[in-house]
């Protein structure tokens, strides 16, 4: 076995970075000859997060990364050679890991590119290659692609609270460690966010940081004029100065004072921050208190457990507020800390022989996964998407389109000739080389706002967001409902355990 040199994320080959199951399962399809089977799997999610109307897609880089160095190597497999089964004996034979050092990657991966409104059941990712790569990659896909996704979406959702406002990531003291902190600064940028407090984010990602002074710098003083004074003197360009450490509106007074000095040597006040109180009432009176004073244009920034639904509150009630920095709410999900992404096989196949199809049962019409080589088409009218379609694309409608609602075969809808439609999923990777020209980051945090423009606003909305059409096409839905009436007669023998024939 071979040394591989992979200098990225930890300085070590990240192939790892899987259940324990992906490898045990891996093991057994070497064992039993279906290693080679070609197979394909779709990343999707079963419901949007935050009880919102949709999610934006985020993690593709990463994964593409992830893909890139994808290789078993020297340390990896010395690793699974020293598991052992419950007896004691060796669990992984040594030609197996052999195998493991031979693998390159050489799936196909299509995706939908990051900063896309996506919804249930649409497939995310879809991975098309040797069953055994597919199966391995199925954890890190998850976690790549679950989290960043989630992130994003809150991000989004807080942005359109905001209406327009600047906002700033404030999140690092308060994430899931060091990978946590990093990703949701990606991700929240992606999602519309204007800059991050996390300088670390600024250097790698090219994010805008931006930042004011803690309360322990006021403290270090013993008056808060004199540090506001001090602050001015250090940082005569970038002057914010928090108020709240003693007393809010005096605050703002001592702030104004000094404000007045920046003036006469040529500079600006350029905010102040609000970081508890009554942030309402508080920006009110701190707006007149600036503009009487002849700093219309000093911004009020806030901060404080916010997330989506207070700023919409507090934009309601009218408060004065410019810049919201947003920070635990927001880089953790907090009311919901996972998206529900999963990743299923849904066909198989010899090569050079007929796909298969597969679907995985459920007592629950919501957990039974779609069959098929899957893509997603999204239709759209005066630059208004109206309705997306799920198909299969070995089945692609020559001429009209039928979209059924999967849970309600009563509810079906005609695609009319005249909308335009265009397909989400598109070629990341090609027989394992990477065929993609990832986009900068500015462009992708653009193309969420283009995106979210493009659907009406109910999709938008935080209580009760309306459903946004997604159907499968006919002939799809047609097939899933002949594959599960297939599989519930026979895994029944058309008895069930009560002895009351099935019909």
């Amino acid at each position: 076995m071979s040394k591989q040199q992979t200098p990225h994320l930890y300085n070590q080959s990240l192939s790892l970075l899987t259940d324990f199951y992906q490898i045990t399962m891996s093991y057994g399809y070497w064992k039993s000859g279906l290693s080679e089977k070609e197979a394909v799997f779709h990343h999707f999610f079963r419901r949007a997060p935050f009880a919102g109307g949709f999610t934006i897609a985020c993690g593709l880089e990463s994964l593409v990364d992830y893909l890139k160095n994808f290789k078993f190597d020297l340390s990896d497999l010395e690793y699974l050679e020293t598991l052992k089964t419950p007896e004691g004996s060796i669990l992984f034979e040594k030609e197996f890991l052999d195998y493991l050092e031979k693998i390159e990657f050489s799936c196909d991966i299509d995706a939908v590119p990051e900063g896309t409104v996506v919804f249930p059941y649409e497939p995310l990712v879809r991975v098309s290659g040797p069953l055994i790569q597919c199966q391995i990659l199925e954890s890190p896909l998850l976690n790549l692609m679950n989290f960043p996704s989630l992130i994003a979406t809150k991000a989004a959702r807080i942005c359109l609270a905001a209406k327009g406002d600047e906002v700033i990531e404030f999140g690092l003291r308060r994430a899931q460690g060091i990978d946590g902190a990093m990703t949701a600064s990606r991700s929240a940028y992606i999602g519309g966010c204007h800059s991050t407090s996390n300088v670390l984010a600024g250097k790698v990602f090219g994010i805008p940081v931006k930042g004011t002074h803690s309360h322990s710098w006021v403290m270090a003083f013993d008056e808060e004029i004199e540090s506001f004074r001090a602050y001015a003197k250090c940082m005569p360009s970038d002057c914010v100065f928090l108020v709240d450490t003693f007393d809010t509106i005096q605050g703002v007074k001592n702030a104004i004072e000094i404000g007045h000095v920046l003036k006469a040597e040529g500079k600006s006040l350029l905010g102040i921050r609000l970081d508890s109180g009554d942030l309402s009432y508080l920006s009110i009176v701190s707006r007149k208190l600036l503009d009487d004073a002849g700093f219309k244009t000093t911004k009020i920034i806030a901060s404080n457990q916010l997330d989506e639904r207070i700023i919409s509150e507090l934009k309601r009630q009218g408060a004065q507020i410019n810049v919201w920095g947003v920070g635990t709410n927001l880089v953790t999900g907090n009311e919901q800390p996972a998206l529900d992404g999963v990743y299923k096989l849904s066909a198989l196949r010899d090569k050079g022989k007929d796909w298969v199809y597969k679907i995985k049962l459920s007592e629950q019409m919501i957990k039974i996964s779609n069959p098929g080589i899957l893509q997603v088409r999204r239709f759209s009218k005066l630059q208004e998407n109206v309705a997306d379609v799920i198909y299969d694309i070995q089945h692609k409608p020559e001429k009209e389109w039928v979209s059924v609602d999967p849970f309600d075969s009563t509810k079906q809808k005609m695609i009319h000739s005249n909308l335009e439609g265009k397909d989400l999923l598109v070629p990341i990777f090609k027989n394992g080389k990477l065929v993609y020209s990832l986009p900068k980051l500015g462009c992708i945090r653009a193309n969420t706002i283009k995106e979210l423009e493009g659907f009406n606003a109910g999709i938008k909305r935080f209580l009760n967001a309306h459903q946004y059409s997604v159907g499968l096409e006919k002939s799809l839905y047609d097939k899933k409902i002949e594959l599960i009436k297939k599989l519930r007669i026979k895994s029944s023998e058309n008895i069930d355990h009560s002895g009351i024939e099935n019909s």
